[in-house]
């Protein structure tokens, strides 16, 4: 970033620069499953009761099918969704997912709890019972820096979970760039995992 340039123009050029690398990636599937079995054997993951799962969508890696497989196993899944808060900021619900097929195309066209399901007590999550995030993003940086689309919706919600709730970037390594520029409400995360390695924030 240069001195002339503001967060928001460096943040806008480097997305563009991140969004192409990410769409020219090859053997998206293949790699995409090498990340998250890089995570599910990670010591917190294997440990984690409740775990937030993103659903991906158009470039990002994914996550479809491990998520699939996950329902299978013992720990609470959660997923979530686009909403708004009571001053109506965008905010990220979170919904525990038993099954595929119960979600449906929402904000974006990603597939999401419908919302006249949003309201179910015992499908609702709070920010503070969720172990492990798995966080989706347009570019990282080795230091575990993040980059989103802008809208912060993740970064809202990793401000509301608790101290050991573990923060993990997943994306390819053609997203990790050595500088991401920041801004006070960025969030950073605690790993970021790809395909050839697991960083940790220093």
């Amino acid at each position: 970033m240069t001195a002339d340039q503001d967060p928001q123009q460096a943040k806008n050029h480097l997305r563009r620069r991140a969004y192409d690398a990410r769409a020219a990636q090859t053997d998206r599937a293949e790699l995409s499953e090498r990340i998250l079995s890089r995570v599910k054997a990670l010591p917190e993951y294997q440990s984690a009761q409740t775990v937030l799962w993103y659903i991906s969508c158009r470039s990002e890696v994914v996550t479809h099918q491990a998520l699939e497989r996950e329902l299978d196993s013992a720990r609470r899944i959660v997923v979530p969704y686009c909403t708004r808060d009571s001053d109506g900021a965008p905010v990220l619900g979170l919904w525990q997912l038993t099954a595929m097929d119960e979600l449906a195309p929402g904000t974006w066209n990603i597939l999401e709890p419908p919302p006249e399901r949003w309201a179910e007590p015992e499908r609702q999550v709070m920010p503070d019972e969720l172990d492990l995030i798995l966080v989706p993003g347009v570019a990282f940086s080795p230091n575990c820096d993040r980059l989103g689309n802008g809208a912060g919706y993740y970064d809202r919600l990793l401000s509301l979970t608790r101290p050991d709730c573990l923060h993990v970037g997943i994306g390819f390594e053609c997203q990790l760039f050595e500088n991401i520029p920041v801004e006070p409400h960025d969030r950073p995360l605690h790993r970021v995992v790809t395909e050839h390695s697991i960083r940790s924030r220093t």
